[in-house]
């Protein structure tokens, strides 16, 4: 894990990220990268990185897609209404793909499909791998429910519309892979859907006395054995 600072109108915040590798002995796709590339690239060893991923356009998400990228060449997936985000790390370049809901990535034998997930950004994505039983949730949803920047929730409605239609719709026993924090299931938080829905969000931001959010850079790796 390593640690950095993010930006939000002029405040500067500590956060943690995941980065999340799902692949085989010989290729991955790496899905959100932070910063601290030797990190990622130590954790994706000798594999070929086939495509960097990027779940929103801030810079905990896209600091380092670049370099991960350059190892072999890699392609850059990012949905085209974050590209003005993107531009805000990245000033010289755009990303290779644009990402549109529904659209497929296949790496060792999987597919990761694309579920867009607006809210904490207006292109945020999801991506879901049924073979895994796993969704990667960005910033979207959390262990802690719906993710905020900076303590605040941008497009609360949007995001709670995105959850319970794109994410909720997936079977209980799903794991979510968020970029912050720790790993629940859709079935954990699904329960808590009525009360976010309710106000409960919201009264709790108001009562919250926001401190310093930890920063970092976990790489974590998913290795891909169909004969499991």
């Amino acid at each position: 894990m390593t640690e950095g600072v993010i930006d939000v109108d002029g405040v500067e915040h500590k956060v943690e990220n995941n980065t999340w590798i799902i692949g085989d002995d010989d290729e991955a796709i790496v899905v959100d990268t932070p910063r601290d590339v030797e990190a990622i690239l130590d954790k994706v060893g000798k594999r070929e990185v086939l495509a960097v991923i990027c779940t929103h356009g801030l810079p905990d998400h896209v600091g380092a897609a670049i370099e991960v990228a350059a190892k072999d060449e890699a392609v850059i997936a990012l949905h085209p209404k974050d590209r003005r985000l993107w531009r805000e790390t990245w000033s010289e370049t755009w990303p290779d793909i644009e990402m549109e809901d529904e659209g497929l990535f296949a790496v060792a034998g999987v597919e990761l499909e694309v579920l867009a997930t607006p809210g904490v950004t207006a292109g945020g994505v999801s991506l879901y791998c049924e073979a895994l039983g796993a969704v990667f949730t960005g910033k979207t949803l959390q262990a802690d429910g719906p993710g905020r920047i900076g303590g605040e929730y941008p497009a609360l409605a949007d995001q709670l519309t995105a959850i319970g239609a794109r994410l909720f719709t997936l079977p209980h026993a799903t794991r979510v892979l968020p970029t912050h924090g720790e790993e629940t299931t859709i079935g954990d938080l699904e329960r808590h859907f009525d009360d976010w829905i309710g106000g409960s969000l919201t009264r709790t931001a108001e009562e919250r006395r926001e401190g310093p959010l930890t920063d970092g850079t976990r790489a974590a790796g998913i290795k891909i054995n169909l004969d499991d």
